[in-house]
């Protein structure tokens, strides 16, 4: 059942609607980058980049004592190594988390893509002509929950989302007439 409505929150217990299941996999590597950060930050680590599942967050200097450098895939089916970035990120002190939809899909016995991110509202596969959204903020749950947002809303919805709250920034790559296109937020070229 879609309905976020009748979830209740009673103390330390959830309760659930006949048939409903939550699934926090949205957030679930952007939380787990965060914990792991704040271990090691608790350790004294001054310098690091942690990775789960393609969401990170980065703390001072690479070994070559450089700002850490982030690559987001182009989005296609495949990787090619030769040519595999769409673009390359300074990333100083940051989080950054990439939603996509062009290699966790599958096609039925008439050709038709169908992805991976569902839209709450109506528990079907979201239909969009965005293929990923890069969000970049100092939480990497936030940062995961918003590129995940920005998926399922579209590019609009995305870019308004995005220019609308100060702790963003944002990247956006969509399809138009077969071609890719690319949106980047107003603060954004600091990582360029």
């Amino acid at each position: 059942m879609v309905d976020y409505s009748i979830v209740r929150v009673l103390g330390k217990q959830v309760q659930l609607g006949k048939n409903q299941q939550l699934d926090f996999n949205a957030i679930a590597q952007g939380y787990s980058v965060d914990v792991i950060s704040d271990f090691l930050e608790a350790n004294g680590v001054e310098n690091y980049m942690v990775e789960v599942g393609g969401e990170l967050k980065t703390k001072g200097k690479n070994s070559k004592g450089k700002v850490w450098r982030i690559g987001i895939d182009k989005p296609t089916d495949e990787i090619n190594p030769q040519n595999r970035f769409q673009i390359v990120l300074s990333l100083p002190d940051k989080a950054l988390a990439t939603s996509g939809n062009y290699r966790k899909f599958f096609t039925n016995e008439e050709g038709e893509k169908f992805v991976h991110t569902i839209n709450p509202s109506t528990g079907y596969p979201v239909k969009s002509k965005l293929l990923s959204a890069t969000i970049i903020t100092s939480s990497c749950m936030d940062a995961d929950a918003y590129a995940t947002a920005c998926m399922v809303g579209g590019i609009k919805y995305a870019q308004q989302l995005i220019e609308g709250n100060a702790d963003l920034d944002g990247y956006l790559v969509y399809s138009e007439n077969g071609e890719f296109k690319e949106w980047f937020s107003t603060g954004f070229e600091i990582y360029n």
